[in-house]
């Protein structure tokens, strides 16, 4: 069905909300600075939303309810683990390429929401994060591996390796998303050295690495 012309109003709206949140932070952008960017009048936005704060809620709702949807409709028939893992990591990058500005305000504001509208979204969040760790452990099992890795170690590596992409990736450039996705899948599982694990533990670090030199408390 075709979009009424106020959710496409909307759509640009939140578009481009995202865009000036990404460039110079969802706390530094003003409501004035999307009105001209929109060259929508501040009583126009406010028809589409009650506050700047509902359109950072409706760029993360709709973010995290569309990569979760699609993922969720992949993983439908699958039961391999590996194949579970490849699918999660390439519908995240391939959305993440597709919307570069809305990721990284997804990563970066995280915190910025309050109240019901954070609990919401922390809600879809959390349920995105223990479907990734709900996979590594399904992969962890099947493999006879003497020293598993910690489940909340691997979950968090996983993410900061895909979620910091913003920071050197270009879609239009020549590494296409899917080889991104094959090489850091690979990366993941089979490590930058396969073969060279550490034999002996690390020694444990006793000096004060603090810049400061006494203790908050002091």
């Amino acid at each position: 069905m075709q979009p009424s012309r106020h959710d496409q109003k909307l759509e640009f709206i939140l578009r481009t909300a995202a865009r000036i949140f990404a460039e110079k932070s969802y706390h530094s952008t003003s409501m004035r600075d999307i009105s001209r960017a929109t060259n929508v009048s501040l009583a126009g936005l406010y028809h589409y939303c009650r506050s700047k704060e509902e359109l950072l809620f409706l760029i993360q709702d709709n973010c995290f309810g569309r990569v979760l949807e699609r993922l969720e409709k992949q993983l439908a028939d699958v039961a391999d683990p590996l194949a579970k893992l490849t699918l999660f990591i390439e519908n995240h990058l391939s959305f993440f390429a597709a919307n570069m500005a809305e990721m990284k305000v997804l990563s970066h504001e995280a915190e910025s929401l309050r109240g019901d509208l954070h609990a919401h979204v922390s809600t879809r969040k959390d349920k995105y994060t223990k479907l990734a760790r709900k996979i590594l452990q399904e992969v962890q099992d099947s493999r006879d591996n003497p020293r598993p890795i910690d489940l909340t170690v691997a979950t968090y590596a996983l993410f900061g390796m895909m979620n910091w992409i913003y920071n050197w990736y270009d879609p239009h450039g020549k590494l296409k998303v899917h080889d991104l996705a094959q090489h850091v899948t690979q990366l993941f599982l089979g490590g930058f050295a396969p073969g060279c694990l550490l034999e002996t533990a690390m020694p444990r670090q006793t000096e004060n690495l603090s810049i400061w030199s006494h203790g908050l408390n002091g």
